[in-house]
């Protein structure tokens, strides 16, 4: 699944005077897949059906709460 622009991310990689291949930013953009996947399912597990801004340490999967 193609979750990134591939574009932007280059262009992010080129700004900081890094060159990225197409196999590079393919790569990446599987990690970013796994990354959502996984924050999907620390939503799902902890049972919240409305991520809000509020929530969001449930799907980063820090489930120590700071204050």
């Amino acid at each position: 699944m193609k979750i990134a622009q591939k574009a932007k991310m280059k262009r992010m990689f080129n700004e900081a005077g890094i060159q990225v291949n197409i196999n590079a930013l393919n790569m990446l953009d599987d990690q970013l897949d796994r990354l959502v996947h996984r924050w999907v399912q620390n939503t799902k597990d902890g049972n919240v059906r409305r991520l809000t801004p509020e929530l969001l340490w449930i799907a980063l999967g820090k489930f120590i709460q700071n204050p």
